[in-house]
């Protein structure tokens, strides 16, 4: 990719401030906006809301859809270099701006990350160096195929290739027979069958790799999902065995440079057992983006994923981040608005806000709201970070801030 160095504050040939876009207007965007005003960029979103919470904040805001000809047309002349907040930016589409204008990550990655009988793949391929394999798993796009899965897959859940995300498009199969129905009901659309496997815990990596192939990662994060959904990030000592942390940071940057990849990307994997006993990985999805799990980098470490992300598109050097408080990240979504908590015991029928007053009066919260207009059950509102000096402190907090607004405690 030739992606020349964009300084801060610089302006273009023609005299204009230099500009980054991004391709989506959701909360990712809006944080890659901030990030890259705090650093003197103009920014421009293409996104087809209005009230998009990235186009609301943003210079420009390109009001079409992703697909639209003369919404790209404008975000190439208003833009030195484009990326996106979301992988399912039509394919097309990142192929056009990247005929015109550095775009990171390319539409190569991303279409990997679109298809995750494509994303399987590139995992095996890397397995020899990455040292990580997925699940045992088979991909299904015909009759023929389902009928040849081997019965050691099952029990198994069954993944849209696809357009899944945060738990939907996926289905728990015991029996050839409900593999079947299943697939049946999925539309017979291509699918992955994944061996479902005893899961210790999840963990993810977020690496930033610039054009110049310099690569850096972040600490390692221990998830809970909670109906798919993640639920919490913890980023501390203790959280994970250091020795899978560092395997884990190697195979994600072994995975970053086999795709060539150019900006933030995140890898998810499974903790399971190993054959001696211990915990191993299984490496289970990417994510071309920043991640709900890195958002605690906005508060605990020196660089934030959104600046890396800024700083990978733009040239700009990619230093190791440190992190130098210990970090929990609640996310928020908006059942919280409709759900009892501390302040308000009984459920609401409209929205109330949650007791952020209780909750901003605890030491170490830092507040992320996202600037959608309406709360829904499900929907992301924001998030919560927890710092604290110590492991000791930020678990203290976390617990009171879960219980403020109504959340499951910590595990143990």
């Amino acid at each position: 990719m030739n992606l020349k160095t964009l300084l801060p504050g610089s302006t273009s040939p023609t005299g204009q401030q230099i500009t980054l876009g991004v391709m989506g207007g959701g909360q990712l965007g809006r944080m890659f906006v901030q990030a890259a005003q705090a650093m003197g960029y103009f920014t421009a979103v293409l996104d087809p809301d209005p009230a998009s919470p990235a186009g609301l904040i943003s210079h420009y805001h390109i009001l079409t859809a992703y697909d639209d000809e003369q919404g790209l047309a404008q975000l190439m002349q208003r833009c030195e270099a484009i990326t996106t907040e979301f992988e399912n930016v039509p394919a097309p589409a990142l192929v056009t701006l990247g005929a015109h204008r550095p775009v990171a990550p390319s539409a190569a990655c991303v279409a990997v990350a679109q298809d995750r009988i494509k994303e399987k793949a590139h995992f095996v391929q890397c397995a020899p160096v990455s040292g990580v394999f997925p699940a045992p798993y088979a991909a299904i796009t015909t009759d023929a195929l389902l009928a040849a899965v081997p019965a050691d897959l099952l029990p198994g859940i069954l993944k849209t290739a696809r357009l899944g995300y945060d738990g939907k498009g996926q289905v728990r199969v015991s029996t050839r027979e409900e593999l079947a129905a299943a697939w049946d009901r999925l539309d017979k659309v291509p699918c992955v069958l994944e061996k479902l496997l005893p899961l210790r815990g999840e963990c993810s990596v977020i690496v930033a790799r610039g054009a110049d192939g310099q690569a850096v990662t972040f600490p390692v994060q221990k998830n809970t999902h909670r109906d798919g959904i993640l639920a919490l990030t913890e980023v501390h000592e203790g959280a994970l065995d250091a020795a899978l942390a560092q395997r884990a940071q190697a195979s994600a940057v072994a995975i970053a440079h086999h795709l060539h990849y150019v900006g933030v990307l995140c890898i998810e994997y499974f903790v399971v057992d190993g054959a001696n006993g211990q915990p191993d990985l299984v490496v289970n999805e990417m994510a071309p983006r920043p991640h709900n799990s890195g958002h605690y980098t906005q508060d605990a470490c020196d660089l934030s994923q959104f600046e890396a992300q800024v700083r990978a598109l733009a040239g700009l050097p990619l230093p190791v981040p440190r992190q130098h408080s210990a970090a929990i990240m609640v996310n928020l979504l908006g059942d919280l608005w409709f759900e009892p908590n501390a302040a308000r015991p009984k459920p609401s029928a409209i929205p109330v806000s949650p007791p952020w007053a209780q909750v901003l009066a605890l030491p170490g919260t830092h507040l992320h709201l996202y600037g959608k207009l309406s709360a829904r059950a499900g929907r992301k509102m924001g998030h919560l970070n927890i710092t604290a000096p110590s492991v000791a402190q930020v678990r203290e907090t976390t617990a009171q801030v879960l219980a403020l607004l109504g959340l499951p405690a910590l595990d143990a």
